[in-house]
């Protein structure tokens, strides 16, 4: 494995902060560290495609800031209870739509097991993405006390009210309410995204505790807390109570994102988060992808029609995180044949070939890029020069390349000979001896300019299953099939 840790001096890394809507030099809030706080799913069924996104980005400031030298502690949430359909604080959970899909008595109990497969599969997902694992993947349950905690606290300074069905938070206490997204407070109405209750001191007042007869036991009486305490919670008992980066999709940043800087920073009347970042949406046919839509698309369903999730991977870092990406088959097609060249080049052409120097000029020119707010599309521009340049040499290129996939995550750090096999790419050992013998044969009708001949021996080869490709080093053989 190559190492992350190549830092020659310091880098400065930019980030585009969408509290302030510009782009900012990062500085830690304490020297050498690094904590990201990044929104998971609620697990109520399997994420999709479009989900990937949103872990994609705090993947790649991990590699960024390891890379840099920086110690990191990475926080991914997984919510088991208590997000509603809407988003807001009306509607139905999604926990117990999804127990009601299975068949399953809404119970805590039940609730709790229900979610387990779905934690499994949301981390085998990442797992298979390539991303890195996170130093906590916390689970919204196990943090009820500390969140019942924060909510006592809130009301106890004035900040929250209890009515009839629940505690909200009084955003009119907290003046900067709504600085992500630029949300105009006076302008907010009961309406689409936001529940209609008279109870309520302003329509945009948000719950912190919904009672019911289903939950935990509080002095307000039986329930569960509101979605956006959950994130404070964990992020305060796993990162401290203020945190250099926040991430998430950008439909957070409206509604829950501001309720999280409301709760905390009422309680600790320090900033919260410094650094805020939000991923665009992949969308398909222009509309975002979602399980509802029937566009919930999972990485086993790119799997079954023959791609990896490393194809997907590369896609996605084909366009800046910021901006929106429209997915299609003939784009992720796209992506395969660049990647598979990529990796052909990496097992076939350089998997012999001895680790050299990484080539200082690419490696400056690479980061800087992902440097200046994770530029991925420049950076594998870069890439692509270097794979063309023939100036450098292949013991050089290999070890500078080791270093990019290393900050990007495509795989193209497998040992060599793991790699060939995933490409289908055979030694001669691997080969059945009759195809062996008409390799051979095609070669020696090559050599006799008997090209009807060896067009006839490459199709039987082909239809024995295996491609054959002439090359500067030899004849190459692969397997047809070298996708799935």
């Amino acid at each position: 494995m190559f190492s992350l840790f190549r830092k020659q001096r310091p880098i400065a890394i930019n980030v585009f902060n969408t509290a302030t809507r510009t782009k900012e030099v990062f500085v830690p809030l304490t020297r050498g560290v690094v904590r990201i706080y990044s929104c998971g799913p609620t697990v109520y069924d399997h994420i999709h495609i479009g989900n990937l996104r949103a872990y994609l980005l705090p993947d790649l400031l991990h590699r960024l800031f390891r890379y840099a030298g920086y110690s990191i502690k990475l926080t991914i949430n997984v919510t088991d209870f208590g997000h509603l359909s809407d988003d807001g604080d009306a509607g139905e959970d999604k926990m117990m739509k999804g127990m009601k899909r299975e068949g399953l008595a809404i119970t805590l109990e039940n609730m709790r097991s229900f979610a387990e497969p779905y934690i499994r599969s949301f981390q085998e997902d990442l797992r298979t993405f390539g991303n890195l694992p996170p130093t906590t993947l916390s689970r919204a349950s196990d943090y009820v006390k500390h969140q019942i905690k924060l909510i006592e606290t809130l009301v106890q300074k004035g900040y929250a009210y209890e009515t009839s069905d629940g505690v909200y938070f009084d955003i009119s206490k907290f003046p900067k309410y709504g600085i992500l997204g630029n949300v105009d407070v006076s302008h907010l109405k009961a309406g689409a995204r936001i529940e209609a209750n008279p109870e309520k001191h302003h329509p945009a007042d948000f719950a912190l505790w919904k009672k019911g007869p289903l939950g935990w036991k509080s002095r307000w009486g039986q329930g569960f807390p509101g979605w956006h305490i959950e994130c404070t919670a964990m992020a305060f008992a796993t990162l401290g109570k203020q945190i250099d980066i926040h991430t998430g999709g950008e439909d957070l940043m409206y509604t829950h994102h501001n309720g999280e800087i409301a709760q905390a920073e009422a309680l600790t009347h320090k900033e919260y988060v410094k650094y805020w970042l939000h991923n665009a949406f992949v969308t398909i046919n222009d509309a975002k992808i979602a399980k509802s839509k029937g566009t919930g698309i999972r990485l086993s369903t790119l799997k079954e029609k023959g791609f990896t999730a490393a194809d997907y991977r590369y896609w996605l870092l084909q366009s800046h995180y910021r901006t929106p990406t429209n997915f299609s088959y003939e784009a992720l097609e796209s992506a395969r044949t660049a990647l598979t060249r990529l990796k052909h080049m990496m097992y076939a052409e350089l998997g012999e070939v001895k680790v050299g120097t990484v080539h200082d000029h690419y490696e400056e020119r690479f980061v800087a890029a992902l440097a200046d707010d994770l530029d991925t599309p420049k950076a594998i521009a870069i890439l692509w020069e270097l794979v063309k340049d023939t100036s450098v040499a292949k013991e050089d290129k290999r070890a500078t390349i080791l270093v990019f996939d290393s900050l990007l995550g495509l795989g193209l750090s497998l040992d060599p000979h793991i790699g060939q096999a995933e490409l289908g790419i055979h030694r001669d050992t691997d080969i059945p001896e009759h195809v062996h013998e008409l390799v051979t044969a095609r070669s020696a009708a090559r050599s006799q300019k008997d090209w009807a001949e060896a067009d006839r021996l490459r199709d039987e080869i082909a239809s024995a299953g295996y491609r054959v490709t002439d090359t500067d080093e030899g004849v190459e053989i692969t397997t047809l099939d070298i996708h799935r």
